[in-house]
């Protein structure tokens, strides 16, 4: 029992630090607390971060391999915890500007991010789900933070119904799986769908497949993120759009090759749909867009399809291409939401694309750095977005699925227009009431270090290569 213990001990920490957050905070001075806790939350979340990115090689299990400590694991909890703890950094002045800084969300986004280190860690059904339901009832949440808000408020209702509906399809598919091997353990289903798999644990593994596509917002599966990244306040859409995604492509990944890798057949033409229909409407649909929030959100939905393609492979290298695509992704989304945080005019946010007309001229720094980014999440090389779409259309290529890797290059045309129309407008567009300057140094911070790690990662990957080939090795062996 000590041993299992230990190795949920980052888990534990967190939850008993924000179990003990809340009690201090409600008999106490509750939202006074709320920027010392914002810290607080941000800082041990860096230190558990680093505390498992040094805790060793090696794979572990505990509690009768219903919780894995991996690689594959750490990776995905190095990358979860350090997104999470910049969201929080960014938008503490955001949010305590316009009173919505309640000291519930730091400790609910600590809450989040256990349910997160839970899902890439599962090793069963029953494990999955618990870390499925505490990542999203504290999502629902903050997601209607805004109490006085009518489209934040809608943005955490859709989110809530829409999600119960997800989680009933993953809980029906889990009963089916249960009901044809007898155990819920991922250890028990590979042994026993090896190879083959009867009709009615394919149907099982279809249905949790398409409640773990919910989570990440694959099509069809789509509808509520673009109503919920306009409608939450724009931190809580920067936390949305980075540690939830890179936790359910962990949780997806930890699916289908620790419990299904016996019947790689069956499930690599479900991604590989999921992934063409996600990449396809991602980018035709945030063509239209004039808020930069909901461009997002449709960008957003192509990203996932991308590292589904990766996915879909099937390969040790296809979980690698899909662990380098998700880092970088989460990287670009930090630096992009620290721009869309600093849009302001008199005081008040603006998310209006128009309202970046010329904004260069203002800003040259910014601009610049925006535009890094942009080309990045385009594709463009040699920035390091162009390698992380590179090394998924690779592995898609090398698992037989070349079909999928050209409609990926399509795809990425289409959308290049839309990230390129945001440049335009920023040094090219028709002179308006230019946005105020936003002096945030935190912001700034953030901005300008991703836009410098898009281009000087393209040297090394500051190593994630190397890291992520040894993650996908323990998860595909």
């Amino acid at each position: 029992m000590q041993a299992d213990l230990n190795i949920i001990l980052p888990e534990i920490v967190i939850a008993v630090y924000a179990m003990a957050a809340l009690l201090f905070a409600a008999y106490s001075g509750k939202d006074k607390l709320a920027s010392m806790l914002t810290w607080l939350t941000a800082g041990l979340l860096v230190a558990m971060a680093l505390w498992i990115g040094s805790s060793g090689d090696g794979a572990r299990t505990a509690f009768g391999g219903m919780f894995n400590d991996d690689g594959f694991a750490r990776f995905a909890k190095v990358t979860i915890l350090l997104s999470a703890a910049a969201v929080l950094v960014m938008g503490k002045d955001y949010m305590a500007r316009r009173g919505i800084l309640r000291f519930e969300y730091p400790i609910l986004i600590a809450l989040a991010s256990v349910g997160m280190m839970m899902m890439v860690s599962a090793g069963d059904l029953m494990a999955l789900y618990m870390g499925l339901e505490l990542q999203s009832l504290s999502l629902y949440v903050v997601a209607s933070l805004r109490r006085d808000s009518a489209k934040s408020t809608e943005a955490g209702l859709k989110y809530f119904v829409l999600g119960a509906l997800s989680s009933g399809l993953l809980l029906y598919g889990a009963s089916l799986v249960y009901g044809y091997t007898g155990t819920t353990l991922f250890s028990g289903i590979i042994a026993s769908a090896d190879g083959h798999a009867p009709i009615g644990l394919l149907l099982g593994l279809v249905f949790v497949l398409s409640g773990l596509a919910f989570k990440v917002s694959a099509v069809p599966f789509h509808m509520w993120t673009p109503d919920v990244y306009e409608g939450a306040p724009t931190p809580i859409t920067a936390f949305f759009a980075t540690a939830p995604k890179m936790a359910a492509m962990g949780l997806f990944a930890r699916v289908v090759h620790d419990a299904f890798g016996g019947v790689v057949s069956d499930w690599q033409q479900v991604l590989a749909v999921l992934s063409l229909l996600s990449m396809f409407l991602g980018a035709v649909a945030a063509i239209g867009q004039t808020d930069i929030k909901r461009l997002m959100a449709y960008s957003s939905i192509a990203h996932m399809g991308y590292a589904l393609m990766g996915l879909a492979a099937g390969t040790a290298f296809g979980v690698q291409s899909m662990l380098i695509y998700m880092a970088i992704y989460v990287t670009m989304n930090v630096g992009t939401f620290a721009f869309i945080l600093s849009m302001e005019r008199d005081g008040q946010p603006v998310t209006d694309i128009a309202s970046l007309n010329l904004y260069s001229k203002a800003n040259p720094g910014r601009a610049m750095a925006m535009l890094i980014l942009l080309f990045s999440l385009a594709g463009v090389p040699p920035l390091l977005g162009f390698f992380g779409k590179f090394y998924v259309l690779r592995a898609a290529y090398d698992g037989g699925l070349a079909w999928l890797a050209v409609a990926g290059v399509i795809a990425s045309v289409i959308g290049a227009f839309y990230y390129l129309r945001i440049v335009f407008y920023m040094y090219f567009g028709e002179e308006r009431e230019p946005l105020e300057k936003n002096n945030s140094p935190v912001l700034w911070g953030f901005l300008m270090a991703s836009a410098a790690i898009m281009l000087l990662g393209i040297a090394n990957m500051f190593g994630v290569e190397s890291i992520a080939q040894a993650a996908a090795a323990t998860l595909v062996n």
